[in-house]
């Protein structure tokens, strides 16, 4: 089924439902109100999976009011990977495990699998080379945040612009951590989108060094 909707690209309300983490009922509203883009077969609304990603990408990238907390909490020097990886689904599971190192992740199976499923509805890359996959889950107790630098293209991302994804910003929060969650990812969005950072982060050979360089430009 998940195959077919994706080479269609159309979703369905219990879809978009599913990879936002809201009620069926919200995505309804939001259609309704022509807050989320949207068309009606028949009496059935449905959902151009691109335009969606567009629709989420406009979020992520939105001024949201408050900053997340500073990098020390959520990210360390041991949480930024060296990985040289071709596909996407071993990027993702070298974060997920290397996120369930962390004493804030209690189900790392879970962490794995929720990531890799979300990713597979739609895709987390956002352009510029970058991709930001993230859940919330009930076993993380508090958001926390792996980095990848990946040394050749991943190329089986499905990205807007058609830019090979080598750098990953993975997000585990809490799953009564929403707000926060869409700070932080809005907050990695923005400033990932400074050209001489991304090429200092990719340039960097040591975990120490990106950490630095995430801890100036981004607290």
């Amino acid at each position: 089924m998940l195959a077919a909707m994706l080479s269609n690209d159309i979703l369905t309300i219990d879809e978009v439902a599913k990879y936002l983490r809201v009620s069926e009922r919200t995505v309804y509203e939001w259609a309704q109100k022509g807050e989320i883009p949207a068309g009606k077969i028949g009496t059935a609304w449905r959902f151009k999976r691109i335009e969606i990603e567009r629709w989420v990408n406009d979020r992520l990238t939105g001024n949201l009011a408050a900053s997340p907390a500073p990098t020390a909490r959520i990210i360390s020097a041991d949480r930024i990977l060296f990985l040289n990886l071709r596909t996407k689904r071993d990027v993702l599971v070298s974060l997920a495990e290397n996120l369930a190192k962390c004493p804030q992740v209690k189900n790392r199976q879970e962490l794995t699998t929720e990531i890799l499923r979300r990713d597979e509805l739609m895709s987390t890359a956002i352009g510029r080379g970058i991709a930001i996959p993230h859940v919330r889950l009930s076993s993380v107790t508090d958001l926390v945040v792996s980095v990848g630098i990946n040394k050749t293209d991943i190329k089986d991302f499905q990205t807007l612009d058609d830019e090979p994804v080598r750098l990953v910003i993975m997000i585990a929060a809490a799953h009564n951590q929403h707000a926060y969650y869409l700070q932080t990812l809005s907050f990695f969005s923005s400033r990932l989108k400074d050209p001489q950072l991304r090429r200092s982060i990719l340039g960097a050979r040591k975990a120490e060094e990106v950490y630095r360089l995430l801890d100036t430009h981004i607290v």
